[in-house]
C-alpha cells in the first residue's frame, strides 16, 4: 500500500490526510499512516468535526468538565476541536522537524459564520493559533474577498494560513499576491520570513459538478453538437489546477517571488482539496494521477487513498499537457461557460455548506449538552 504513495512523494508531492478524530490520534492510526503511507499533514474542517463529536462518545468526559467550567456550546466545540489539533500536531511534529517546516501540518479552520467578516476573521484566527500554541499548525481561512485582506494581516503577523474554497484563477492570483504582501511587510519590519507557511487550498471536484450540469444544459438544447459536448465532460476541474499550477510557477519562480526567495522565504505551495471524485462514471483516482508535481499538496480522503493504493499511476503528470488545459477552458468559454463565473459560484455554495455543517454540529453538540446537564443535575 505504500509504495504508490512513496512515489508521488518522489515527484515533490507531499500527501496530507482529509480526516482528523480523536480516536484516529488516540488509537494510533496516525501513527501508522507517518509510517506507511508518507503521511505528511492533516486538514479539517467543520463538516469533519460534525461527525467525529456528533457521535460516539469519545467526546463525552471533555464535554461533561466543560459544561462544569461553564463553558457556551460555542466555547465546548472550540475547546475539543483545539484539543484534537494540538494533539494530532504533537505526533505530527516529527515529520514538520525531519523536513525542516515544509510539511507537518494540521489546519483547522476559524467559524466558516465569519466568512464575510475581516476583522472578526482575525480575531479568531490570533485566538486559534494562540490556543493551539503549535509551529505546525496552520488556520483555515476561506478565499473570500472580505477574508483575503484577514489572510495578509495574519500571514504578517506571523500566524501560517490554509486558505480554502479557492476554485477560479482569478481568486487564487489574489491569494498568492497577499502571501507576497504579508511577507515583505515583515520583512519591512525587520521580522523573520524564513518560517512563515502557507498553502492555497484549490478545489477540485466540485468544479466538475458544476460545469458538468451546464454542459448538461447545453446538450439538451442542442443535441447536434454532443460529441463536442461530450469531449469536455469532467476535464474543467484538472484543466483549471494545471492552469493554477501554471500561475504559480510564474509567480514562485519569477520575478514577483525573486527577491523574498532570496531572503530564506518558503513558496506558498498548492493544495489540491475536493479529490474524492462525485461521479461514479469518472475514474475515483481522477483528481490524483494528473495532478503530481512538486511543491505541492494533495489532501486525500480514505476512499481515494485506497483507491490509488490499490491501482494509482504515479508520474510527474502536474506540468504535462497545458495547451490541452487551456483549449478546454477556452472551449467552455465559446460555449459561453465562464470558469471564473462558476468559481464565485461554487465558493459562495462551499462557504454555505460548511455553514450548514457547523450550524448542525452546533445544534447537535447543544443537544448533547443539555442532556448531560440535565443528567448532572
Amino acid at each position: 500500500m505504500a509504495n504508490r504513495w512513496l512515489e508521488v512523494e518522489q515527484y515533490g508531492q507531499s500527501l496530507w490526510y482529509d480526516n482528523l478524530s480523536r480516536g484516529f490520534i488516540a488509537g494510533g492510526k496516525l501513527q501508522s499512516m507517518i509510517k506507511e503511507l508518507g503521511l505528511r499533514g492533516i486538514t479539517s474542517n467543520p463538516s469533519i468535526f460534525e461527525k467525529s463529536i456528533s457521535t460516539g462518545k469519545e467526546y463525552d468526559a471533555d464535554i461533561q468538565a466543560a459544561i462544569r467550567q461553564g463553558l457556551t456550546t460555542d466555547e465546548i466545540y472550540e475547546r475539543l476541536t483545539t484539543d484534537d489539533v494540538r494533539a494530532a500536531a504533537d505526533v505530527m511534529r516529527e515529520v514538520y522537524d525531519r523536513t525542516d517546516g515544509v510539511d507537518g501540518y494540521v489546519s483547522i479552520e476559524v467559524d466558516p459564520r465569519l466568512a464575510k467578516e475581516t476583522e472578526a476573521t482575525v480575531e479568531a484566527a490570533r485566538r486559534l493559533w494562540a490556543t493551539i500554541d503549535r509551529p505546525n499548525v496552520m488556520i483555515k481561512i476561506p478565499g473570500t474577498p472580505e477574508c483575503i485582506p484577514a489572510v495578509k494581516q495574519c500571514l504578517s503577523e506571523g500566524i501560517n494560513v490554509n486558505i480554502t474554497l479557492l476554485f477560479g484563477i482569478g481568486n487564487y492570483t489574489e491569494v498568492a499576491h497577499a502571501y507576497l504582501q504579508a511577507l515583505r511587510e515583515r520583512l519591512g519590519r525587520g521580522e523573520d520570513i524564513t518560517k512563515i507557511a502557507s498553502v492555497a487550498s484549490f478545489f477540485l471536484s466540485r468544479v466538475d459538478t458544476n460545469v458538468d450540469k451546464e454542459l448538461d444544459a447545453k446538450l439538451a438544447a442542442n443535441p447536434g453538437d454532443a460529441a463536442g459536448l461530450r469531449a469536455l465532460y469532467g476535464k474543467a476541474a484538472v484543466a483549471n489546477a494545471k492552469l493554477a499550477y501554471e500561475r504559480y510557477l510564474e509567480i514562485f519562480h519569477g520575478d514577483p517571488f525573486a527577491d523574498l526567495a532570496k531572503d530564506g522565504a518558503r513558496p506558498q505551495r498548492c493544495l489540491w482539496a475536493s479529490v474524492s471524485t462525485k461521479n461514479p462514471s469518472y475514474s475515483d483516482v481522477l483528481y490524483i494521477e494528473p495532478l503530481i508535481g512538486p511543491e505541492t499538496v494533495s489532501t486525500v480522503p480514505d476512499e481515494t487513498i485506497l483507491a490509488f493504493s490499490d491501482h494509482g499511476e504515479a508520474s510527474r503528470s502536474l506540468a504535462t499537457g497545458l495547451a490541452e488545459a487551456h483549449g478546454v477552458i477556452d472551449d467552455l468559454r465559446k460555449l459561453g461557460i465562464d470558469t471564473e463565473r462558476v468559481a464565485e459560484e461554487l465558493q459562495i455554495d462551499g462557504v454555505k455548506k460548511f455553514e450548514d455543517a457547523f450550524a448542525a454540529l452546533s445544534k447537535n453538540l447543544d443537544k448533547k449538552r443539555h442532556s448531560m446537564e440535565e443528567a448532572m443535575a
